[in-house]
């Protein structure tokens, strides 16, 4: 284990507008397929390689999750959290998720929803990445303490994409 871990934090790919379905049960359009894949390929190139991840359990971040890890070809899979709590958490609860995670892991993929994903980027990263948190961007924060203590100051970060 470093001293130092990794929270990338994605939001989910482009998804259908969801005429006649529940929020909740939206699925990827062929675009977030290929968004998702996209993404994975990037975290794999940059040698980013989660042993951990935390995904909203609506279904457009499950297929997103499934399009990054299945473009990453990792050789150990991550453990997954599914968690409905994260399809409608706020920033600090997310984080709270976080803080909740093995003190063991490295690197730590959450894959939500906005405005909480770009908020809670935005709170490490600068405000600038409010504006820029288009659908499967996704932000690599290093932070310096362990996950229980991972809050805003406790580590900085940039855009990936």
């Amino acid at each position: 284990m470093s001293d130092t871990r990794t929270l990338l934090l994605m939001r989910h790919a482009s998804a259908e507008s969801g005429h006649g379905l529940r929020d909740f049960d939206r699925a990827l359009t062929d675009h977030g397929r290929g968004q998702a894949e996209t993404v994975g390929r990037l975290l794999a190139e940059l040698g980013y390689a989660p042993d951990h991840v935390i995904c909203s359990a609506a279904r457009r971040t499950r297929q997103t999750l499934d399009g990054v890890l299945e473009a990453m070809d990792l050789a150990t899979p991550p453990e997954v959290d599914y968690s409905e709590a994260v399809y409608s958490a706020g920033p600090d609860a997310l984080l709270e998720s976080v803080n909740h995670v093995d003190p063991d892991a490295d690197t730590v993929l959450v894959v939500a929803h906005n405005p909480t994903v770009a908020q809670l980027a935005a709170s490490f990263v600068g405000p600038s990445a409010l504006a820029a948190y288009e659908p499967a961007t996704v932000a690599a924060i290093e932070v310096e303490v362990e996950w229980l203590y991972a809050a805003p100051g406790t580590g900085s970060g940039r855009l990936l994409n």
